[in-house]
């Protein structure tokens, strides 16, 4: 056995470490020894480092469809039984509503006992163009979650439509049974080759998190931290508290599993989601680590996973929360109770819609400022430092999405506790 864990030397996991802590260091000695100019920011920053980054996300962003789709059909496919699908999508659903208020609350919470706004100089913290765009009604919203064109929806990435399809594929596949049993067999195969090509594409993901990291720090280095530490240390204090507190009280409580080992089998893909910032990419190595390290149904995790992906957004709801809080009292503006729980809504609300990809919060919160009459171009104060913080925020959002789907599992009788309790 020793033999093969030496042939075998470092894991997936360690290696990615590596590389985030190696590419952070690079990037801060290139931001603060290299003098500007064609070399440091066309060659390396915005060509090397850019390219091989860009490369690697675009490489996970290539098989998220084919793979939810695939998936998701497989799922519903193999639950059969609509009753039993029904059940678990309504409990789902409402449990991820219910982390994303809790996190929305968590936030607010937080932001009010340590006014991250007070004494911010806006003179000092860098701003950048705001990009917003037209709010959409809620009425819009559960409109478009039904597809007109479902090949459309595949083409443009727009998630929520491609799982209603793809549920729907995979219930009239179960059924027909064995009359479809050709197509049945083809979403099957494919399936198992979009993990195969996902397992593929991990091994370079160290050399794509190296030069992700190293852009983002080359780009940053610390000037743009110091005078929002206040913020960034609200911010990441709720988003420890949702992770480590509120997420493994849940377990806890509903499966009395051990959450400590939990969370050593799963951090492998936190440090994954940390350094892509996509919750997307990281959807078939949830899936895998999921099966093999924490014993869920491939059955559940393949119809949960991408949903949460695209509903659950717990750590874009706590920036949310705290921007708002942070941006009322940059500007002097007082909120109301009945403001503060109209951001509890519409932050859980703007969640639903929200797309897994990098910086996307930035976008709905436009809408939740909106709602409660603070000006948008607030959000310029907090774009300079928003990439380190939205890639905590999606490791926080795919460890919400793996407790949800272990709890229901557990309360299908589709988690294996053998496997969760077998050493890795």
């Amino acid at each position: 056995m020793s033999g093969v864990k030496k042939k075998k030397g470092l894991s997936l996991s360690t290696q990615i470490f590596i590389a985030l802590i190696s590419g952070a260091i690079l990037g801060v000695l290139i931001h603060y020894f290299m003098n500007d100019g064609y070399l440091k920011n066309t060659i390396i920053v915005e060509g090397v480092f850019y390219v091989i980054g860009q490369g690697f996300i675009r490489l996970m962003q290539m098989l998220v469809v084919p793979l939810v789709f695939c998936s998701l059909v497989c799922g519903s496919m193999a639950i059969g039984d609509t009753k039993t699908l029904g059940k678990v999508g309504v409990k789902t659903i409402l449990f991820y509503i219910f982390t994303t208020a809790v996190a929305v609350c968590l936030a607010l919470g937080v932001a009010l006992m340590i006014d991250p706004g007070i004494g911010v100089n806006i003179d000092v913290v860098e701003t950048a163009d705001v990009v917003t765009k037209t709010d959409q009604s809620f009425v819009e919203i559960i409109l478009d979650i039904i597809p007109k064109n479902p090949i459309q929806a595949m083409a443009e990435g727009d998630m929520l439509p491609i799982i209603v399809f793809a549920l729907f594929v995979g219930i009239m596949l179960a059924k027909l049974g064995s009359s479809a049993s050709t197509v049945a067999n083809f979403f099957s195969q494919f399936n198992d080759i979009m993990m195969e090509m996902t397992m593929a594409i991990m091994k370079v993901a160290p050399i794509g998190v190296f030069a992700l990291i190293a852009r983002t720090f080359a780009n940053i280095g610390f000037s743009a931290f110091l005078p929002m530490l206040k913020y960034m240390g609200c911010v990441i204090f709720a988003l420890v508290l949702q992770c480590f507190g509120v997420y493994q009280i849940l377990l806890f409580v509903f499966t009395r599993l051990n959450p400590i080992k939990f969370l050593k089998k799963f951090f492998p893909v936190m440090t994954f989601a940390f350094t892509t910032a996509t919750s997307n990419s990281t959807i078939p190595i949830s899936i895998d680590t999921l099966d093999r390290k924490i014993g869920v149904s491939k059955q559940i995790s393949s119809f949960t996973i991408p949903l949460g992906a695209t509903i659950n957004m717990d750590g874009t709801s706590i920036m949310q929360g705290v921007a708002v809080i942070f941006i009322s009292q940059v500007y002097g503006i007082d909120l109301s109770m009945a403001d503060l729980l109209t951001v509890v809504a519409t932050a859980t609300l703007a969640s639903i819609g929200t797309a897994g990809v990098p910086s996307v919060g930035l976008v709905t919160l436009a809408m939740v400022l909106s709602s409660v009459g603070l000006p948008t171009e607030g959000i310029a104060l907090i774009m300079g430092i928003d990439r380190i913080l939205d890639m905590m925020r999606t490791a926080v959002n795919i460890t919400g999405d793996a407790v949800c789907t272990t709890i229901v599992a557990y309360q299908s009788k589709a988690l294996d506790k053998e496997v969760f309790y077998k050493g890795e």
